[in-house]
């Protein structure tokens, strides 16, 4: 899916261990504030290699989606997950995601969640997508909202964030609900 600006949503393929590695190494210094601690192995390919191979086999279990970001020429800028998909009923997913920082202040991100979580809703059948931001953590808030996501509540200490358990500002969007502008 063309997302404008040069970038496409796409999913997740065997192949992009190599791209990822590189897509995290060069903007390591920028997600490290956001993620958890990451060892240095990590930002390898063949780590990357591996995590794909899991991470589709979490797809294909239907427990996940994972979709990647791409430029023109191939070169992954950004992913976009959605985790933890649970029917029953429940019908809910996590959604996480990054964007490179070149490509960011653009509206691109914003588009890309628009987009997944049209697919969660028309592909998947989820009812509810969850998304949980660092307090502090105003750009990704302000994704979240114009995506049309509304803020439920704040979770303390929720997840082990570059080293330390850090409180997290939960969202959520009902699928169904109708949003200005999205899919």
């Amino acid at each position: 899916m063309d997302l404008g600006d040069g970038i496409l949503l796409r999913p997740l393929l065997p192949g992009d261990g190599a791209e990822l590695a590189a897509a995290y190494t060069r903007n390591r210094a920028r997600l490290a504030p956001w993620e958890p601690f990451r060892s240095e192995d990590f930002f390898t390919t063949e780590r990357q290699h591996a995590l794909v191979e899991e991470s589709l086999r979490s797809v294909a279990d239907g427990r996940s989606a994972a979709f990647v970001l791409s430029d023109a020429g191939g070169r992954i800028v950004g992913r976009v997950n959605l985790g933890d998909i649970v029917r029953g009923a429940f019908w809910s997913a996590h959604l996480g995601y990054w964007i490179d920082e070149d490509a960011s202040g653009r509206g691109i991100m914003r588009r890309a969640v628009q987009a997944v979580c049209a697919q969660a809703r028309d592909e998947i059948g989820l009812h509810r997508v969850q998304a949980a931001t660092l307090v502090h953590n105003v750009a990704s808030q302000r994704v979240l909202r114009a995506a049309g996501f509304t803020e439920i509540g704040l979770a303390p200490r929720y997840l082990r964030i570059a080293g330390e358990w850090q409180d997290h500002l939960l969202f959520q969007r009902i699928l169904e609900d109708p949003v200005d502008g999205s899919p």
